[in-house]
């Protein structure tokens, strides 16, 4: 296909912001979906959250590999929990066929909410870093936060990087900085599995994937040094400023 160059620079901006906003605290999707639609209406939707994907994986891969070389990486939790989004994510793919999408909307927006409330009244949430599983327990918990977070970014997708965060958090008490890192190597394979189905049924763009692909990677580069100069306290006010834009997007959305 033809590409209008002006278009293709405007799509390439909004990969840099999306790279650089999800290599912190996830919701690059808000960014680069949208801009997609708008620049490219006339291309089906599978298409464009296909070449979506492709260019966010490796945006997100970039941001796991130099988290992990600055950051001591929960392996243990975050491993299991990336195999058990990979499988479910094609689930979750597989119930669009069946359950609209729309039905979960409002959840989603009391999620967030939740989400954004509880993190702003307890000030010390994902201050300390501060592990609080172990063995089975922990195997078990990463098991089923990775199934839930696959499941739901394979059926819906919007802020599975900022759940993904909130729940390491919450549910195995990591400080915002290493759920950022666990948060990305979960995304990698979740996208991957979405990729796994759009690339052999032709739904992506090639060269708006390619160059998306590589304005993400130098977002990513942007904000990985950013939330490491800066530690768990820089993003965490990042994920609230991110979670009150998808809750702001969800009830334009809903209502």
């Amino acid at each position: 296909m033809s590409i209008d160059y002006s278009l293709l620079a405007v799509i390439s901006c909004a990969a840099l912001f999306a790279g650089f906003i999800d290599s912190m605290v996830g919701g690059g999707g808000l960014i680069q979906i949208p801009a997609l639609f708008t620049m490219l209406p006339k291309e089906l939707p599978a298409t464009l959250f296909g070449t979506n994907k492709i260019a966010s994986v490796f945006g997100t891969a970039n941001a796991a590999w130099r988290y992990s070389h600055r950051v001591s990486m929960p392996w243990r939790t975050t491993l299991p929990a990336a195999s058990a989004a990979f499988a479910f994510s094609f689930l979750g793919a597989m119930a669009v066929a069946w359950l609209p999408r729309d039905l979960l909307r409002p959840l989603i927006l009391v999620m967030l909410v939740a989400s954004a409330a509880y993190t702003f009244w307890r000030k010390d949430f994902g201050a300390l870093h501060r592990p609080q599983h172990a063995g089975r327990h922990e195997l078990v918990y990463a098991l089923i936060v990775g199934g839930a977070i696959g499941f739901y970014d394979g059926f819906f997708g919007p802020g599975t990087g900022s759940f993904l965060i909130f729940l390491f958090i919450r549910f195995f008490g990591f400080d915002f900085l290493h759920a950022s890192a666990a948060s990305k190597v979960v995304n990698v394979a979740t996208n991957l599995a979405a990729i796994g189905f759009f690339i052999p049924n032709g739904f992506y763009l090639p060269l708006v994937a390619l160059v998306m692909a590589i304005f993400n990677i130098f977002g990513s580069v942007i904000g990985t040094r950013l939330a490491l100069r800066h530690g768990s306290g820089f993003v965490r006010q990042v994920f609230l400023l991110v979670v009150s834009a998808l809750i702001i997007k969800f009830a334009w959305d809903t209502f």
